[in-house]
């Protein structure tokens, strides 16, 4: 992907994603199959990777021969029990994070990209490997929305 397309679909899957936290307390109940997690869920993990994420990117940014580590998403779910938590705040958080993200790209793609670090699970990787999966993260779970609100 350049930073072009990045940054674009950045901004697209920002705006399609903040009208999701809008969504009835029913809809935001559904899910995108049996054992899935629902909306709710979906829009929780969405809001704590985006703010984890520009920890990530400025750490590989800023510090020398980084080693990044994995996260369980299922443990997030279980210790913050997302299925019943409240979305106050969180797309304001979501909305904020995913901008400074977006920032981040547009400012630092072009020196930075073929900085290199260590993923603990996925082992060397660039900054640029590591922007593409911020931009497309979202694009994903966009999908399961999407399949749940038309259940």
């Amino acid at each position: 992907m350049t930073k072009a397309e990045l940054l674009k679909l950045f901004i697209s899957t920002k705006k399609e994603t903040l009208k999701f936290f809008d969504l009835s307390e029913g809809e935001l109940n559904k899910s995108y199959g049996i054992g899935k997690w629902n909306i709710r869920q979906i829009l929780h993990h969405l809001t704590d990777t985006e703010l984890l994420f520009q920890g990530r990117l400025k750490k590989i940014i800023a510090e020398p021969k980084q080693v990044i580590w994995a996260f369980n998403q299922d443990d997030w779910d279980m210790a913050f029990n997302y299925s019943m938590e409240s979305l106050d705040n969180k797309k304001d958080i979501y909305a904020l994070c995913r901008e400074l993200n977006y920032e981040l790209i547009d400012k630092y793609y072009d020196k930075y990209y073929e900085k290199e670090f260590v993923h603990n699970e996925t082992g060397l990787r660039t900054l640029k490997m590591e922007f593409e999966k911020v931009a497309s993260h979202n694009k994903g779970h966009l999908e399961q929305i999407k399949i749940a609100l038309s259940k």
